[in-house]
């Protein structure tokens, strides 16, 4: 082997070897993500250029929110990140088997309750469609119609999502995150099957091979769910069967554990529940606008997700068991290090991206989903609302997980009620006079509202009703719950000064390159762009670079 290769390689161990094992994980996540994304843009790209911005398309995304929200609830988002720091501590305290016998119990529970609720959403789709304050009022009868038969068949995607989400956090407290990150990506491509062959009615064209078309129009895109989310399911098992999984029958109602897991989910139902009623709002109110706005916003999120799973979600999952370890071991100088270490590096690395990419990315987004100049406005526009909340979104991923590792899931319902409230408030208002653009932005600003008051609790305890009703909650110690609150504020120093800086610099250096390079393809101006105004703001946040490095 040559000798340079060979040194690279050790010098590429080294430093991996080097990082710590939260650094690792970040790192490991992130790559899966941005497969995941990168899989997701392609398949978004292949449903627009066959449905473009059309009235199928939004009622296929409508359809969505309702199953989405089920499982947001029981699996995806509710239970599974107040499950993950129980699951921890029986880990720690109890073993393995110990483990995996709360798992069975509230993986048990958490199918008989999806099921009866998705039995309730089959039964009442119409009136949940229809209803002035329900999901597509604005829609036409026919529209709405489709609404209600997507809908109904999403929801057996949905029961598979209730034990697949569960087994993600099953695994990640055991501090295994390659085969729930690989979850999605399979979840993705089950989906783009749906689009290239269930969808179409002429097979594409891949190199000298025709793909099969069966013709089934929007239809195959829900059976493509189906698909992705059994596959979704099916890579995980190895997971289960590396870490001796054995499955217990019951639901463990009376155990400690059971019952800590679904005392910490009632506000994290709750808090989940609010933020998923944001997006039957966004639609409710991009409904009452031209066809192509719930469409535009649909993929604006799925462009702002992007840059926010691969930064914000990837450091915050690979924090969540850290957190709650830290907590269990009543380590609170560790945790508070932690935590102000993750905030100062998604500042840093948060804002310079929103500018690049609201600043860069239309000739990318106009040659991929090939809409008009017309339909590329409207999704820039509402792309460049969300991009703006990229910060608070990040940093939320981290603020609401750092109280759930401390089973503290009243905090997070407090922002998540000023967060829907600013939604409703602000959106209503905005929704018409700027369309798409104005719901987009009233997200932005929900959010970090949200995300900036979660903090600031985070490092000054609330004094009235708050902090009354955390007192009633009591550890097995009998010591209030607040008593394990870090007391210190996070601390981040000139981070966000850098940070602007950052924004500042990659903006520049963004619009000097497309006014340097006006005559060439647009496409190829808009990710020279890009990558020079990313490249020009990595100096300026060093500094956070290195931290993300040794976290």
């Amino acid at each position: 082997m040559d000798e340079t290769v060979l040194a690279g390689k050790v010098g590429l161990c080294y430093i991996w070897d080097s990082m710590t094992h939260l650094t690792r994980t970040s790192l490991l996540l992130a790559f899966f993500f941005a497969a995941d994304k990168a899989v997701a843009i392609l398949r978004q790209v292949v449903i627009a250029r066959q449905f473009g911005l059309s009235p199928e398309l939004d009622a296929f995304n409508v359809a969505n929110n309702v199953p989405d929200l089920l499982f947001a609830l029981i699996s995806g988002g509710a239970l599974a990140i107040a499950f993950i720091p129980v699951l921890t501590e029986v880990l720690t305290r109890q073993g393995r088997e110990a483990t995996w016998r709360v798992f069975s119990n509230v993986a048990n529970l958490a199918f008989l309750v999806t099921a009866g609720l998705g039995l309730v959403v089959f039964a009442a789709a119409r009136p949940m469609v229809e209803w002035e304050l329900g999901i597509a009022p604005g829609f036409g009868g026919e529209q709405q119609a489709l609404v209600i038969t997507l809908m109904r068949l999403n929801l057996v995607a949905t029961l598979i999502f209730s034990i697949s989400g569960l087994v993600m956090a099953g695994l990640q407290a055991n501090q295994h995150f390659l085969l729930p990150a690989m979850a999605p990506l399979l979840y993705n491509l089950g989906q783009i099957f749906g689009a290239l062959v269930l969808s179409p009615e002429k097979g594409y064209q891949l190199g000298g091979v025709t793909l099969p078309a069966m013709g089934l129009g929007v239809y195959g895109l829900v059976y493509g769910v189906i698909l992705g989310a059994i596959l979704h399911l099916a890579i995980q098992i190895p997971g289960l069967i590396r870490y001796r999984f054995q499955w217990s029958f019951g639901l463990g109602l009376r155990t400690a554990e059971v019952q800590k897991v679904l005392r910490v989910m009632g506000p994290r139902l709750l808090s989940v529940f609010l933020v998923q009623l944001i997006f039957l709002v966004r639609d409710n109110l991009a409904s009452r606008l031209a066809a192509g706005a719930v469409t535009a916003l649909t993929y604006g999120w799925m462009i702002q997700q992007l840059p926010e799973t691969l930064i914000g979600t990837a450091i915050g999952t690979a924090l969540l068991p850290t957190l709650a370890e830290q907590v269990a071991r009543k380590e609170r100088l560790q945790f508070e290090q932690t935590l102000s270490r993750a905030v100062q590096v998604l500042t840093a690395l948060t804002v310079p991206v929103a500018v690049v990419l609201g600043l860069g990315l239309r000739p990318l987004v106009a040659a991929a989903f090939g809409f008009d100049a017309a339909g590329t406005d409207l999704l820039m526009w509402a792309t460049r609302g969300f991009l703006l909340g990229l910060i608070g979104h990040s940093l939320l991923e981290v603020a609401a997980r750092s109280f759930y590792a401390q089973q503290d899931a009243l905090t997070p319902l407090l922002g998540a009620v000023v967060n829907v409230t600013i939604y409703i408030a602000l959106g209503s208002q905005l929704y018409r006079p700027l369309g798409p653009a104005g719901i987009s932005l009233t997200d932005s600003v929900a959010f970090t509202v949200q995300a900036v008051l979660l903090l600031v609790l985070l490092g000054r305890p609330p004094v009235g009703i708050v902090r009354w009703i955390r007192s009633r909650f009591r550890t097995k110690d009998g010591a209030a719950a607040e008593d394990l609150r870090i007391l210190t504020p996070v601390q981040l120093g000139t981070t966000p000064w850098r940070s602007l800086a950052a924004g500042l610099v990659s903006g520049g250096v963004v619009l000097a390159v497309q006014a340097a390079a006006g005559g060439l393809s647009p496409l190829l101006v808009g990710a020279a762009s890009m990558a020079a105004g990313g490249a020009a703001a990595l100096p300026v946040i060093w500094r956070e670079i290195r931290i993300l490095l040794k976290m």
